[in-house]
């Protein structure tokens, strides 16, 4: 049940689903060994920090399938970032 209350709150927002596994879990302890690295991701790449976090494993790292998860996330986050420039562009040349 946890699990899926944790999957819909990171569906609304990839910073609440990285916030929840810092606080609840160690996960972000294990998967980043510098607490700067998961600052970083929380404010520029959420969606990657938060797979990273998921599919990386204490011994082995990120391996297989997983790297294809983090690849994933990583192009969401430019989609992101990519769309609200272009929004803001025109936005801009609306007011303009």
């Amino acid at each position: 049940m946890c699990g899926c209350l944790f999957v819909i709150a990171a569906a609304i927002s990839p910073r609440f689903g990285v916030f929840l596994l810092w606080a609840f879990t160690d996960r972000m302890a294990i998967a980043f060994n510098e607490w700067w690295w998961a600052a970083i991701g929380f404010v520029f790449l959420p969606w990657t920090t938060l797979a990273w976090a998921l599919v990386y494993a204490p011994v082995k790292g990120v391996t297989g399938f997983g790297w294809v998860i983090v690849a994933f996330a990583f192009f969401a986050d430019l989609s992101v970032h990519v769309g609200s420039a272009k929004a803001r562009r025109q936005r801009d040349a609306a007011t303009a």
